[in-house]
């Protein structure tokens, strides 16, 4: 398999603060890597670097991130969010119906969307909650469970046709129920794009990952 995604002598600041110390991971196409390590430890800020939410937020690295063997620096920040889409621990689906929380992002970067109904049909159908909302779709999704509510953020993050997909504690507030559902979701989302996870779960790392990354004094192990 092909690297997708290289890390070379990465090191991460806020301010003054050294947060990660010459990071090095090549990640390959399709693959799930889970990241783990203590509360602060890091391992958010790493994934933050990767999509340019870092640079954002103030922060600042040295070293090299390669996404198809082009530097993230010579990446416009918003092509780069479009292939690399995340899923932040707090993420939440948008004020708006469930159907208009799948269109925006593709109404943002696409103009007027063609087939618009098939496919919010499609997204819906990628996660596995079409045909429990397929006749609710102007709803507000203040209605669904939490698991519904997470698939749904998770529909929103593909409709910008990425390649790589973060997740950062994406079963943080969910039951073990709907747990399993998202972890299996996961695990078939991987045989078409490459994701990686933060956890504190070790069980859950252990069912998903092809590779474990743990994130100690700064470096990883």
């Amino acid at each position: 398999m092909l690297n997708i995604l290289e890390i070379k002598n990465l090191s991460i600041f806020y301010e003054e603060k050294s947060i990660l110390e010459d990071v090095s991971l090549e990640i390959k196409e399709n693959e799930i890597i889970c990241i783990m390590g203590s509360s602060g430890s890091g391992k958010s800020t790493l994934l933050f670097c990767l999509n340019g939410f870092l640079i954002e937020n103030g922060g600042s690295y040295t070293g090299d991130v390669f996404f198809r063997g082009e530097n993230i620096k010579n990446i416009k920040p918003i092509e780069l969010k479009r292939k690399i889409s995340t899923l932040f621990q707090d993420s939440k689906p948008f004020d708006f119906s469930i159907e208009k929380n799948i269109t925006y992002a593709m109404e943002f970067y696409e103009g007027k969307v063609k087939n618009k109904k098939e496919k919010v049909k499609n997204l819906l159908e990628s996660v596995n909650l079409y045909d429990e909302v397929k006749d609710n779709l102007s709803l507000s999704p203040s209605k669904l469970s939490g698991g519904q509510r997470q698939r749904l953020c998770i529909a929103r993050m593909l409709t910008t046709c990425p390649e790589v997909l973060i997740f950062d504690e994406p079963c943080s507030s969910l039951d073990e129920k709907n747990s399993i559902i998202i972890e299996s979701l996961i695990k078939e989302l991987s045989k078409k794009y490459t994701i990686i996870i933060s956890t504190h779960n070790e069980k859950q790392a252990n069912r998903l990952a092809d590779r474990i990354i743990r994130i100690e004094n700064k470096k990883l192990v």
